[in-house]
């Protein structure tokens, strides 16, 4: 979701690896082991949660997170839980990284030290202020000075155990003063208007006349307005502090008029005095995103450089715009995914990926060697399969990872490994049962292959076939793709392919490693299948698969997906889960006189049906839902407007009769769980157009007034396109970050030019310095390299005037930016001292 500035979109994504903790303090009884857990949060709103490690005090979690950020946000923030089954986790302590200081820690394994976690540091939101100081003449004819401070409302509030009840204590701070006021209290809202107007009097010397008035002449500079925020709480340990803002009276000036919004700041000494060492450390890598795309016309010269990359009649792909930039950055990865992307979205994708994968056959020498490297080719194929083939993985392989994952069988098979309660042929039988299964429903699904995939595997073959006589080479260009890099780590890693939430315990996780070694084998049609295996007991247990029957099951499975545009996506008649979780749910009104309450339910999203049940285990035990909507009855699923029940993180799944209204956990949940619905109903026929972005509540519609419950939408639905990988990517955000890019090794840009010259003049042995690049026609390349410097340039000149612009706009203690926004700061500091590059 991207946010809107003046024309510009700003789109913010965090992928983090939470590794492992150490040397956490151990727990005060007897068994000093703890279960711990970690969580990500954005500011106070929890987006993700770790499994949980028990009994160690050194938790290793290896678990990895993505997401796009729906909201602006000032910490990303690392909670370490200890798990309490009588009572409320306990929080050991915390990592804050403050939004400025993410790109210090771009990319980076960084140890943070974990610090205390205290109720009077956890803050967030902003707070909207008006002071005005005013004369007022007495009825003796004496000049008395008031103070007005309005407090107008707020913003973003955290929510405490689950509810917000915020109120404002109004203090003026200063000698002899100790006045304090108090707002209403504001009901289950987290941005709560207040509109209160409190008056406090201020002293003035016995020499003041009125022309002579000048607030900076007395006490008025000594004195500052206390604001904080307060959850009003029924429980006896009292009302929980939200932050608060102190507003030295000295920016009133001469005007006496002062008018800001305020971010607001922890409770000055609030924190309890710990020593940071005692709390242990976290270890972190953490890569932050900021994207910022102009309208699309910005991009049209460096896109169409771009797209004219996988049309080889106008010049080599050596020489292309896409090969230039898997050349100039320092990993391939980097380069990938934005051009596969952008290659997908505009329909080009296997034109492209079979030219640079032609270009390489030709350059590959041993057909044993064909696809082995990280090149750009590979690259681009797995980032490819990961994008086009997720829904062809999760119907092949999630039900039965799900199953070695719940059922924990021993199939360690190693003699030294082997634990005395278990029994090696037992643990022999269970593997080769999974291996199998796995193997059958991997070389069965070849119809279900997105055609995306079957048209490249058709080129791959070509390509290697005639390059080689080598008869099988036509199965390995394609096996060291499907089984090597697609079905393979799958298994081994299920977490990272959402074929699971977490990753799996060690026992669990040593299966899969098992299961995976041996499906990868199968799949490669070596000639010698046991002299790939380093271990004689995996050796040993290859024999069971040594069947001329495995070898012709793989090979009429890669002669079916690499058959171009035979076969299409079919219809699976197995229901397959596709996502799960519990969220809140608002009564559908079916019974017209029935309580519409809210209530917290199981709600479970097939290829088939959206069901809810009252919990996790009637699902699981096979009780029919409460609830169940078939996909075809999903008209429109669109956000809830917060003002309809003053709940966050709401959406409503539209029905042809009335409408679901739901409450995700968080914000992250609450945008997942839109666009998996929307995606799998895209193609129903009966689709809204229009919705109403609020409720129907008191005989109207809340958004247009309209009093008929079946008054057609007042507002375009956002999710109206077809359901195609195409039309899930943003072309312009891709071109956005291959600018960056290219901005980015703009130094590599110039060598590349360098050595189309050195190339062109000396035509003796390569200079070592040059010797990195692949350069087949320098002069077409350094056409390209031209036409790609200038093309960044210009957006450069854009970039730099857009945030020169900005600059001059921005008013500090405005809604957009508070008073106390250091990210927004540091990011006009930044600017500022910024350059472009001149070629």
């Amino acid at each position: 979701m991207a946010v809107e500035e003046e024309g510009l979109r700003v789109f913010q994504s965090v992928k983090i690896k939470i590794g492992e903790a150490k040397n956490i303090p151990p727990y005060p009884g007897p068994n000093k082991m703890r279960d711990c857990y970690c969580t990500v949060n954005l500011d106070q709103e929890e987006v993700f949660r770790t499994k949980i490690i028990e009994k160690s005090l050194c938790p290793f979690y290896g678990e990895d997170f993505y997401c796009e950020i729906p909201r602006s946000f000032r910490h990303l923030s690392f909670y370490i839980f200890d798990r309490d089954v009588f009572r409320r986790d306990s929080s050991i302590g915390k990592v804050a990284v403050k939004k400025e200081d993410l790109q210090k820690y771009h990319g980076k394994d960084t140890w943070f030290q974990l610090q205390p976690v205290s109720a009077d540091s956890e803050v967030q939101g902003k707070v909207h202020l008006e002071l005005r100081l005013s004369e007022v003449i007495t009825d003796s004819g004496a000049i008395n000075h008031k103070l007005a401070t309005r407090v107008l409302e707020c913003q973003g509030l955290p929510i405490v155990n689950g509810q917000c009840d915020p109120y404002a204590a109004v203090s003026l701070l200063g000698p002899s003063r100790s006045e304090a006021k108090k707002t209403k209290v504001k009901r289950k809202t987290n941005n709560p208007q207040y509109e209160e107007v409190f008056y406090f009097e201020v002293t003035r010397p016995l020499s003041y006349t009125k022309r002579q008035f000048d607030v900076e002449e007395e006490d008025v500079d000594k004195l500052a307005l206390r604001v904080d925020l307060w959850n009003a709480s029924n429980l006896k340990f009292g009302d929980e502090f939200l932050g608060g803002v102190r507003v030295p009276l000295r920016v009133l000036g001469q005007a006496g008029v002062h008018d800001a919004w305020y971010f607001l700041q922890p409770r000055e000494n609030g924190g309890k005095s710990v020593k940071v060492e005692e709390l242990g450390s976290l270890r972190l890598n953490i890569v932050y995103t900021e994207d910022h795309v102009f309208p699309s016309e910005h991009y049209t010269p460096l896109r169409e450089l771009l797209l004219h990359s996988a049309n080889v009649e106008v010049c080599p792909v050596s020489a292309s715009t896409a090969h230039t930039l898997g050349e100039v950055c320092r990993e391939k990865q980097e380069a990938a995914i934005p051009l596969v992307r952008l290659f997908l979205h505009y329909g080009k994708i296997v034109p492209f990926i079979s030219a640079i994968a032609h270009a390489e056959v030709n350059r590959t020498q041993d057909p044993n060697t064909i696809f082995r490297g990280n090149s750009l080719t590979s690259k681009c194929i797995d980032e490819t399969m990961k994008l086009a083939g997720m829904h062809y993985l999760q119907v092949t392989l999630k039900p039965i990872i799900d199953e070695i994952c719940t059922d924990h069988k021993p199939c360690e098979i190693d003699p030294v490994k082997l634990k005395e309660s278990e029994n090696l042929e037992t643990n022999r039988e269970n593997l080769r049962q999974y291996v199998d299964r796995i193997f059958n429903v991997i070389t069965t699904s070849g119809v279900r292959c997105p055609t995306v995939m079957c048209d490249i595997f058709f080129s791959l073959r070509e390509s290697a076939a005639t390059r080689f006589q080598d008869q099988d080479v036509r199965y390995t260009a394609v096996s060291s793709f499907i089984f090597l890099r697609f079905f393979a780590p799958a298994i081994l890693s299920p977490n990272l392919f959402h074929l699971r939430p977490h990753h799996p315990d060690p026992a669990t996780s040593r299966t899969l490693t098992l299961i995976s070694k041996t499906i990868q084998t199968l799949g490669s049609l070596a000639k010698s299948k046991s002299a790939n295996f380093k271990e004689s007991y995996m050796a040993a247990f290859y024999e069971y698969f040594n069947e001329q029957k495995y070898a012709d099951a793989v090979k009429n499975f890669l002669d079916l997906i690499s058959t171009s545009g035979k076969w299409d996506q079919k219809s699976i008649e197995t229901p397959i889960m596709l996502k799960e979780g519990f969220m809140i749910k608002r009564a559908q009104g079916r019974n017209r006189f029935g309580m519409k309450n809210f209530k917290k339910r199981w709600f479970r999203l097939t290829n088939h049906e959206f069901t809810y049940h009252k919990t996790k285990a009637l699902q699981t035990s096979g009780e029919s839902a409460l609830c169940s909507i078939p996909i075809e009855n999903i008209l429109a699923v669109e956000r809830l407007e917060e003002e309809s029940f003053k709940m966050k993180n709401m959406f409503q799944v539209i029905q042809p009769e009335r409408a679901l209204y739901i409450q995700a956990n968080n914000c992250v949940e609450a945008r997942d769980w839109i666009d998996i619905l929307t995606k799998v109903s895209q193609c129903n026929r009966k689709r809204l157009s229009t919705y109403h972005p609020s409720a129907y509540l008191n005989g109207h519609w809340l958004c247009c007034k309209l009093s008929a419950d079946t008054a057609p939408g007042c507002t375009p639905c956002t999710g109206g396109l077809p359901a195609n990988i195409q039309l899930d990517v943003d072309g312009d955000r891709e071109t956005e970050r291959i600018y960056s890019l290219f901005s980015t090794y703009m130094t590599k840009l110039i060598k590349m030019q360098e050595a189309c010259g050195s190339k062109s003049v000396y035509d003796g042995p390569e200079q070592e310095e040059y010797s990195s690049f692949v350069i087949d026609d320098p002069q077409e390349t350094y056409k390209t390299l031209k036409l790609i410097v200038s093309a960044v340039q210009t957006l450069e000149q854009q970039h730099t005037k857009y945030k020169r612009d900005k600059f001059k706009k921005t008013k500090i203690g405005s809604q957009e930016h508070p008073i106390g926004d250091k990210s927004f700061q540091c990011y006009i500091r930044q600017q500022s001292e910024s350059s472009t590059y001149s070629i």
